[in-house]
C-alpha cells in the first residue's frame, strides 16, 4: 500500500522540521511549506491524504489555506497547529471544515495518534464513498437485466417515479426482483446519498415489529434497557423498504397509517410524536384486494401505499429475458469462480425455456451458480441442471406434470423414465424393474437423452438437485 501523502505547513523551521522528522520515521510520504503562499502551491501541484498547517503565519496565513485546501482537495483531512493564546481560531477553524487542531508543545505521541486518527477518518470517507457509487452503479436501472416489453415498462416507471416522494407497491411473485426495483427507486432518485432502509414484515413476530418499526424508550417494556430508534428513525431523509407489507398485524396497520398521512410516530413507550422525512416503498407477493375482502388487510391503508402501483411479471410471462438473465449470471459466477464458461448449450436452453420457473429470477440464479460450480467444460449443458429443469417439475409442485395435449410419445417416456430415476434416487436397476425393461434399455434410453452421466451410482438426486 502507498504511504500516506501529508503535506506540513509552519513559517516555524525547528517545528516544521521537527514535525517532518517525526512523521517520516512513521513512514508517511511528507512534504513541507514553510509559509501560506508555498502551502497552495503545493496542493496544485500534488494530492494530499492530510494537512498539518500553523494558523498565524505572515502573509497567507491558515484559515486562508484551510479555505483554499476545502476547495482544491475536499477529501484530504485538515488539521490546524495553534499556540495555546490561539485555541479560539482553531475552534473556528474546525467550523469552517478543519477535521482536528493540535496545539505546540503537545507530546509526540499524541501527534502520532492524532495524525492516525484523521487519515483513518478520511480512510473511511473514501471506503463509504466508494461503496456508495459502487451501489448506485450496482442499481441503476439502466442495469437492470431485461429486453422484454413488461420490462421495458419497469425500466421507464422506475426512471419517471424516482424523482417524486410519492409511495409506491410493487407486487409480484417470490423471487421476481421486487427489491431490486425498491433499491432502483431509491438509488436513482434525490435521496440516493441518503439511508435505505429494509424491513421484513414477514420475518418478524407482531410483538417485535412495532419496536422495529418505531424504536422503544428504555423501560417500555422487558429486556428494553436503553433507547432504540426504529426503522423509520433511521431512514429519515431515505427510503424505507416494506417488504412483505401483507404479513403486518392488522393491529400495526392503524399506526402505520398514521405515520404515512402525518409523516410522524412515536416509539414505544413515549408519547412525544416524532417528524419524518421518509419516502415509503413496499411489496407484496399476495393480493392485497383479496386480502381485504377477507378483513386481513385495512382498505385505507392499501390506498396510502398504492399511490404508484407496480407489477413486477413472473419469469414464465417474459421468457424473451431468459437469454439475457443467463448471460448476465453466467458472467457474474464466472467472475466470481474465475471460470470463463461460455456460455449454455442449445439442449440446456431448451430446457430453460420449456420450464415454468416457479422461483422465478432467483431460482434461475441459483441454478446458474450451481452449474458454473459444476461444469468442468466450455458450456453448461443439460448434465449441469438439476431435476426440476431436466423433468419440467418443480419440487414446489406448482408446475404442470400431467398429460398436455400437444406432448409426443418420446417426451412423455423421457418424463417418466426421470421421474422413475427421481424416485429411487437414480438407482438404474431398480428403476429399470419399475419401468419393466432391461437395465441396458434403460441405459440406452439415458444415451438417447444425452443424459447418461447425470444418474451416476452413488449419487442421489437431492445432491444433483442441490
Amino acid at each position: 500500500m502507498a504511504a500516506k501523502q501529508i503535506l506540513v505547513v509552519d513559517d516555524d523551521p525547528l517545528f516544521r522540521d521537527f514535525l517532518k522528522e517525526a512523521l517520516d520515521r512513521n513512514e508517511y510520504d511528507v512534504d513541507v511549506a514553510e509559509n501560506g503562499q508555498q502551502a497552495i502551491q503545493n496542493l496544485e501541484e500534488a494530492e494530499y491524504d492530510l494537512i498539518l498547517s500553523d494558523i498565524r503565519m505572515p502573509g497567507l496565513d491558515g484559515i486562508k489555506v484551510l479555505e483554499r485546501a476545502t476547495k482544491l482537495q475536499p477529501e484530504s483531512r485538515v488539521v490546524m497547529i495553534t499556540a495555546h493564546a490561539t485555541v479560539a481560531n482553531a475552534v473556528e477553524a474546525m467550523n469552517k471544515g478543519a477535521y482536528d487542531y493540535l496545539e505546540k508543545g503537545c507530546s509526540l505521541e499524541e501527534i502520532e495518534v492524532r495524525v492516525a486518527r484523521a487519515l483513518e477518518n478520511q480512510e473511511l470517507k473514501q471506503e463509504n464513498q466508494r461503496l456508495r457509487s459502487e451501489l448506485q452503479e450496482r442499481y441503476s436501472f439502466g442495469n437492470m437485466v431485461g429486453k422484454s416489453r413488461r420490462m421495458e415498462e419497469i425500466f421507464e416507471l422506475i426512471s419517471t417515479v424516482a424523482k417524486s416522494r410519492s409511495t409506491i407497491l410493487i407486487s409480484g411473485q417470490s423471487g421476481t426482483g421486487k427489491e431490486l426495483v425498491a433499491r432502483a427507486i431509491h438509488y436513482n432518485s434525490p435521496r440516493k446519498n441518503n439511508p435505505f432502509i429494509k424491513i421484513n414484515c414477514a420475518a418478524l413476530p407482531p410483538d417485535l415489529i412495532e419496536s422495529e418499526l418505531f424504536g422503544h424508550e428504555k423501560g417500555a417494556f422487558t429486556g428494553a434497557v436503553k433507547q432504540t430508534r426504529g426503522r423509520f428513525e433511521l431512514a429519515n431523509g431515505g427510503t424505507l423498504l416494506l417488504d412483505e407489507i401483507s404479513e403486518i398485524d392488522p393491529g400495526l396497520q392503524a399506526k402505520l397509517l398514521r405515520v404515512l398521512q402525518e409523516r410522524e410516530f412515536e416509539r414505544v413507550g413515549s408519547g412525544s410524536p416524532i417528524k419524518v422525512d421518509v419516502r415509503i416503498v413496499a411489496t407484496t407477493n399476495r393480493n392485497l384486494l383479496e386480502q381485504i375482502e377477507k378483513g386481513e388487510f385495512r382498505e385505507d391503508l392499501y390506498y396510502r401505499l398504492n399511490v404508484i402501483p407496480m407489477a413486477i411479471s413472473p419469469l414464465c410471462e417474459r421468457k424473451e429475458d431468459l437469454t439475457h438473465l443467463v448471460n448476465h449470471f453466467l458472467e457474474k459466477y464466472n467472475r466470481e469462480n474465475d471460470k470463463s464458461i461460455t456460455g449454455v448449450n442449445e439442449k440446456a436452453m431448451e430446457l430453460f425455456m420449456g420450464y415454468q420457473w416457479p422461483g422465478n429470477v432467483r431460482e434461475l440464479e441459483n441454478y446458474i451458480e450451481r452449474a458454473v460450480v459444476i461444469c468442468q467444460e466450455n458450456q453448461i449443458g443439460e448434465e449441469h441442471l438439476p431435476l426440476d429443469v431436466l423433468t419440467g417439475r418443480s419440487t414446489t409442485g406448482r408446475s404442470d406434470e400431467g398429460l398436455q395435449v400437444g406432448q409426443t410419445v418420446r417426451e412423455l417416456e423421457q418424463k417418466l423414465i426421470l421421474k422413475t430415476l427421481e424416485s429411487c434416487e437414480g438407482n438404474r436397476t431398480t428403476a429399470a424393474d419399475m419401468l419393466g425393461i432391461s437395465s441396458r434399455t434403460l441405459r440406452n434410453k439415458l444415451h438417447e437423452y444425452g443424459m447418461a452421466g447425470i444418474f451416476r451410482k452413488g449419487v442421489s438426486t437431492e445432491e444433483l438437485a442441490e
